[in-house]
């Protein structure tokens, strides 16, 4: 279930391993900036970046920055 963020940006981080998912889904997490498992982006919070934390959304841990 996604959070309601208000926050000016977002602190997105890839907790689990891109191994075996989708396509899209890899292209998507390296959209945002994250290759490997523990990594960490800052992306705004606009409705692109909310539409791309939503199709991986069981591969991140996202927080308000």
């Amino acid at each position: 279930m996604m959070q309601e963020f208000k926050a000016a940006s977002l602190k997105v981080k890839l907790v689990k391993s891109l191994i075996g998912s989708k396509k899209d889904q890899v292209a998507t997490a390296e959209a945002l900036g994250l290759r490997k498992v523990g990594e960490e982006r800052v992306q705004p919070n606009n409705p692109q970046t909310l539409g791309k934390i939503k199709k991986i959304i069981h591969l991140v841990e996202v927080t308000e920055a």
